[in-house]
């Protein structure tokens, strides 16, 4: 049995996020307690996902059940990542405390959180949002 290279380690998934191509977006889909040591494990696989030119990345959040200030730095930073390099950034969000935290800090107007991964990826084109 072959072993993979180590170059592919960033393509895996982990207990935290799940990585897969949808519609021509590639969807991080963060899980479970995202904390700074999910934040660690999530970040070389975000970089990965938003390394290219223009990136299509749509970050799922509808699979978590905690998120602190270490997943807002990780938005924070896909947002930063995927607009220097011309591409398109798209948040998917119903979890009502972690709404709640977008709206308080300003960050739902730069990613408007859609409802559904459908309704993320089926979103017309749109510019960013500025605070």
């Amino acid at each position: 049995m072959q072993q993979e290279p180590a170059t592919d380690a960033p393509h895996r998934d982990t207990p935290h996020l799940r990585v897969r191509q949808d519609r021509g977006y590639t969807v991080l889909e963060f899980r479970g307690e995202i904390d700074i040591v999910a934040a660690t494990e999530i970040t070389a696989r975000l970089d990965d996902a938003t390394k290219g030119p223009a990136p299509r990345v749509v970050i799922d959040l509808t699979r978590i059940e905690f998120f602190d200030c270490s997943g807002l730095r990780l938005l924070y930073r896909a947002r930063g990542r995927v607009l220097d390099r011309g591409g398109r950034l798209r948040l998917v969000c119903t979890h009502p405390l972690t709404l709640r935290i977008l709206r308080t800090t300003g960050l739902s107007r730069l990613l408007p959180p859609q409802a559904s991964l459908d309704a993320a990826l089926d979103r017309p084109e749109a510019a960013s949002g500025t605070l």
